[in-house]
């Protein structure tokens, strides 16, 4: 299993995962789910704390569903 940064205890990605993990529980592991939310929440760190937590689950989001068409 992959190791994550330290945003991987942020609680805007322990809330995303725990979501998007649940959405996408039947087609991807959870490990996977964080792995995009991460990256996410990484890619966003300079956006508005208070969009933070819904622009991370909408990339997040975004980049799991366009992997699952891509199959």
């Amino acid at each position: 299993m992959p190791t994550f940064p330290p945003v991987a205890l942020d609680p805007v990605v322990e809330d995303a995962v725990h979501r998007l993990a649940a959405e996408f529980a039947a087609a991807l592991p959870a490990w996977l789910v964080r792995t995009f939310v991460v990256q996410a929440r990484t890619e966003l760190a300079a956006d508005p704390p208070g969009a933070l937590p819904e622009l991370v689950e909408r990339l997040a989001r975004a980049r799991i569903q366009e992997l699952l068409e891509r199959r």
